[in-house]
């Protein structure tokens, strides 16, 4: 800045591209200076000023080098500043209204608060009044204002009239469309609205919205309205609102009575289910029954809500803490190379947060609600991490068979407590082959369960086709209808 001259940054805006839109602050400006810069001449206001011999200069030929839009704004910003201190007041023109939608002006404003510049904001009509104009709506019921190039970034909801802004062509368009797809129906009815407000150009039309990037005409002026549509794909709302709704005084009086304590074997339940139908790799089961999980989140964060001691925003916010603290090397500047560290890390952040001082306490802390083949590999794993391991699985091997004599020398007695220990003592030690054999145990066991139920079948059926009651049969007969499926199943004949 020279000394004590005063620095002035006057921004106008040019309204939606019709000259009749233009305010009198804006056309009073432009022609009381010799300094005026324009953010683009593709504006179709512009020709009235190129009528009126205005002299002004554009940074048009900045998107072509920029690699970004945001460098693009930040190179005009600073340039407006330098020219501005070398020239003490200038004008900057951009399109519809100086502060909406305008990238630009806002790292403007930024940078002029830093380097103590005066920037002055005269209003104007901006393209959003030129389309409610159009469009017939009233913006009080609700309107999100969202830019193309910002659409992946944003949050969709049907419960408001979405605009969407600077759809240039129809690469744009088709990046905007597939954003829309994955939150409303691909039939949904939405306006394309071109020149909004110019006299003669305007085009405002009502398509389905797997056809937005298909319009011939899309350009610079285009922009995309999405109506309010409560009745469009469910969400998360909706699915807040059933549960309600169930637990209501109009509700259902089986979901009203429930509690925590009822419901929590539903969790574990669904859990389960869920877990089958990823291993059955059957995506539309697994939409069903992962939603059936969320439901069970969802009715205890509603019970939870009700009795005044946590709601569903304090579970998300919970878990979204959770998963930032313990990922440093995402959120932070801390540095892991692979995943093993990142699974020491998550362990030593886990133990800090849960006060665990000693091996002893992370043991007692794995849920004793798991199943117990689960349970028993994670205490192991937890010992196994200081060394107290066999060396190798032969050494497990050793263990099996020590377990099984001791089951041998207490099972013909009397103290099921001792027979109990012994066979708990057989089990831990299968487990501790399986995981040093790198299986995992329930996925083994049910694995034999199921080829036991297979066999058993190929006994049962065989029984009935020769006209014998199984529940007549001996168990060698049998056992010798279950050595033929055992011999058929090992050639892949069944």
């Amino acid at each position: 800045m020279k000394g004590e001259e005063f620095v002035l940054i006057k921004v106008v805006g040019l309204g939606p591209g019709s000259k009749n839109a233009l305010t009198l602050g804006t056309l009073e400006a432009i022609k009381n200076s010799h300094n005026i810069f324009f953010r683009t001449k593709k504006h179709p206001v512009v020709d009235y000023f190129d009528e009126m011999g205005i002299k002004y200069i554009t940074y048009d030929d900045k998107y072509d080098t920029g690699e970004s839009f945001d460098e693009v704004y930040n190179f005009i910003a600073h340039d407006l500043v330098d020219k501005a201190k070398q020239l003490n007041d200038i004008v900057y023109a951009v399109p519809g209204h100086p502060l909406v939608a305008e990238r630009s002006v806002q790292i403007l404003i930024e940078l002029c608060k830093k380097e103590s510049v005066e920037i002055d904001i005269i209003p104007a009509v901006s393209f959003i009044d030129a389309l409610m104009e159009g469009l017939k709506i009233d913006p009080i019921k609700g309107l999100k204002i969202v830019d193309a190039f910002d659409i992946k970034n944003q949050i969709l909801d049907k419960r408001l009239g979405i605009v969407i802004t600077q759809v240039y062509n129809s690469f744009i368009a088709s990046d905007v469309k597939l954003a829309l797809l994955e939150y409303y129906k691909d039939d949904t009815e939405i306006y394309f609205v071109r020149a909004a407000g110019i006299e003669g150009q305007e085009s405002i039309r009502k398509i389905p919205l797997y056809e937005m990037d298909r319009q011939s005409d899309i350009d610079y002026l285009t922009s995309i309205y999405v109506p309010e549509d409560i009745n469009n794909n469910k969400d998360f709302h909706d699915l807040l609102s059933i549960i309600e709704m169930l637990r209501g005084e109009k509700g259902c009086p089986w979901d009203r009575e429930q509690t925590h304590s009822t419901i929590k074997r539903s969790l574990i339940e669904e859990c389960y289910e869920a877990v089958e139908a990823i291993e059955k790799n059957d995506d539309d089961m697994m939409v069903e029954e992962l939603g059936d999980v969320l439901l069970q989140v969802v009715f205890h964060a509603q019970i939870g809500k009700e009795e005044g001691y946590f709601n569903i925003n304090d579970i998300v916010s919970g878990i979204c803490n959770k998963m930032i603290d313990r990922h440093p090397h995402v959120f932070k500047s801390e540095e892991i190379k692979d995943s093993s560290a990142v699974l020491e890390k998550w362990d030593e952040i886990k133990r800090r947060e849960q006060h665990l001082k000693s091996y002893t306490e992370e043991m007692k802390h794995i849920p004793k609600v798991l199943p117990a083949l689960i349970r028993a590999e994670k205490v192991q794993k937890k010992a196994s991490k200081i060394g107290f391991d066999f060396k190798n699985v032969e050494e497990a091997f050793g263990k099996v068979l020590e377990e099984i004599s001791e089951v041998k020398d207490v099972y013909k007695g009397i103290k099921r407590d001792r027979i109990t220990e012994e066979v708990g003592d057989l089990i831990f030690s299968v487990v501790n082959i399986a995981r040093l054999l790198d299986i995992d145990g329930e996925f083994a066991l049910n694995y034999t369960i199921d080829k036991f139920i297979k066999r058993f079948y190929y006994i049962e059926t065989s029984a009935k086709d020769k006209n014998i009651e199984i529940e007549n049969m001996s168990f060698d007969e049998m056992n010798a209808l279950w050595d033929e499926a055992k011999l058929k199943f090992n050639k892949n004949v069944l």
